[in-house]
């Protein structure tokens, strides 16, 4: 219940058939926007891969994989994925995609470990992007170009959605302010990672944090991230580390910051030996994925996943991501919500 948030008033501005038109509407316009900015082709993805080959994400290190025996492999295990970042780099290779465009897929999760409550389910679903890049774009300017154009796909997201459904209230900032975690830390210096992330999202409503995953000043990253997808070790332009971040908007209904991507640019072989080191995870170098990357066999790539459910309850201007997606709650945490208007599918 620690992680509910039951906002005073609440009432849902669509029915229940209009919620469920809606989800379909925000799904096809929101993907085909973002296909169409960032070059990007849909392919198909796995819903497990087997373990021990370093494909699955281990996210921020803690998060346990749900696991199953396959029979016709000696009982070999296989592992629900937690997102496909490594899986979408390999088909990068696989299917020869030049410099400059990329895959999307739907990445569907189960995420045992999650703190249940407004924004985090059992179920995961989200739209997994990845984009083939020279060398020469490995900077925090090619990176704030990419998190501009999903931002405009965001904006456009918006304004389809109110042309639908006018009772919607616009919320999105016209644009999206940038800032690294260090900056942020130096600004609200008393304040949690978490706290901090509310501030800056009160104060610019549209935010991307940089830099997610490496040490600050504090002695503590902004947030986990894994050593072996995203280059959070890599000094940019701005004189800090991370060439990576997390997409936040100003969420009206819970009144809070609320997290719709995490992306980045990717570990090439240096930035990825120098994180398992000082992860203390150097023995990853003999899996298959990273044996690959090292070998020099992978491209260069950009990418990230956004939050199809988590899309969804913020156009929709939703309470809690189960007015979206049906999953399983705590009972206590389902009749509270029912007591303050919002309905759980």
């Amino acid at each position: 219940m620690s992680y509910l948030i039951l906002p005073k008033g609440y009432k849902s501005a669509l029915t229940p058939d209009e919620t469920e038109r809606g989800i379909k509407l925000v799904k096809d316009f929101f993907q085909q926007s973002l296909a169409k900015s960032l070059s990007l082709r849909r392919v198909t993805a796995p819903l497990f891969v087997l373990k021990g080959q370093g494909i699955n994400d281990d996210l921020s290190g803690v998060e346990r994989a749900v696991t199953f025996p396959v029979k016709d492999l000696d009982d070999a295990r296989a592992e629900v994925v937690h997102s496909l970042a490594k899986w979408k780099r390999l088909s990068l290779a696989e299917y020869k995609i030049r410099p400059g465009h990329g895959i999307y897929t739907d990445m569907n999760a189960i995420r045992a470990d999650e703190n249940l409550g407004n924004l985090h389910s059992l179920y995961v679903d989200q739209w997994d992007w990845e984009r083939t890049m020279t060398t020469g774009q490995r900077n925090l300017r090619f990176l704030k170009q990419i998190v501009r154009k999903i931002y405009g796909s965001l904006l456009d997201t918006e304004l389809f959605i109110r042309t639908c459904y006018p009772q919607l209230k616009p919320f999105l900032s016209p644009s999206i302010h940038f800032i690294h975690a260090e900056e942020l830390l130096q600004m609200y210096p008393n304040l949690d990672a978490k706290a901090r992330e509310d501030a800056i999202c009160r104060k610019y409503g549209s935010v991307f944090i940089i830099g997610i995953g490496g040490e600050l000043s504090d002695g503590k990253p902004h947030d986990l991230r894994a050593p072996d997808y995203d280059d959070w070790s890599t000094p940019n332009e701005d004189g800090y580390k991370g060439l990576n971040g997390d997409l936040l908007v100003w969420n009206p209904i819970l009144g809070r910051a609320f997290e719709l991507s995490s992306m980045g640019i990717r570990v090439d072989a240096a930035a990825m030996k120098r994180q398992l080191e000082i992860s203390g995870k150097t023995e990853r170098e003999q899996l298959y994925f990273h044996r690959r990357l090292l070998a020099g066999e992978l491209p260069l790539s950009i990418g990230g996943g956004i939050g199809q459910s988590r899309l969804c309850m913020l156009f929709l201007q939703k309470a809690h991501i189960g007015e979206i997606q049906a999953s399983i709650w705590p009972e206590d945490q389902r009749q509270a919500c029912k007591r303050a208007g919002i309905n759980l599918i």
